[in-house]
């Protein structure tokens, strides 16, 4: 794996070893980020689910301010650690060692300080309950963490359908590449 542009262009990164933890691919990534691109500079990214940091990694790479890395799997933990260290990433990027959903959980009714203008998540495929919860949380409880005009990303199975909707968040996009498909919300009164 490497970073595909930006600042860090073509550095490269480690992933997990063994199944527990799937990386994004460099060309979904470089997809995901084409589509982005208008959005990246000064962006404030949260990337759920981040496993090796790759995701939230070239979010930075390509001029985002803030990057907040919410990982619990000790494996991944310990990569991740290891990737920004590497890069020599501090400052506007930081790990959250929890699970998506206490870290979604956390949020204030009142709102938060930092709210965000992109949403990656990436669970593990096999936990499809994981994307139920965290959009729940995103499009509810949680929807205080989210920007005005903010997008978020689930990236899922091409052939596992996510919900049209997930309270006010409403899909406006779906990419297919490969196995894979990034489907791309939005609050429902923005489009």
């Amino acid at each position: 794996m490497r970073v595909i542009a930006g600042t860090l262009r073509r550095r490269m990164l480690e992933a997990p070893a063994g199944l527990g933890t799937r990386p994004t691919s460099d060309r979904l990534r470089e997809t995901l980020f084409n589509v982005l691109a208008p959005r990246m500079e000064g962006a404030r990214f949260l990337d759920l689910y981040a496993g090796s940091g790759a995701v939230g990694i070239e979010a930075a790479s390509r001029g985002a301010a803030n990057v907040v890395l919410v990982e619990r799997a000790e494996p991944a933990l310990k990569v991740l650690g290891a990737n920004l260290e590497k890069l020599g990433l501090r400052g506007g990027v930081r790990v959250e060692a929890v699970s998506a959903g206490a870290f979604l959980r956390r949020v204030r009714p009142e709102g938060s300080l930092l709210r965000f203008d992109v949403v990656f998540l990436d669970p593990p495929y096999e936990a499809a309950e994981e994307y139920a919860t965290a959009m729940g949380l995103l499009g509810g409880a949680a929807v205080s963490l989210l920007g005005e005009d903010a997008v978020v990303i689930a990236e899922h199975r091409r052939k596992q359908k996510l919900e049209d909707g997930y309270g006010t968040l409403r899909r406006v996009r779906v990419l297919e590449q490969g196995d894979a498909a990034l489907s791309f919300y939005k609050f429902a009164s923005s489009f």
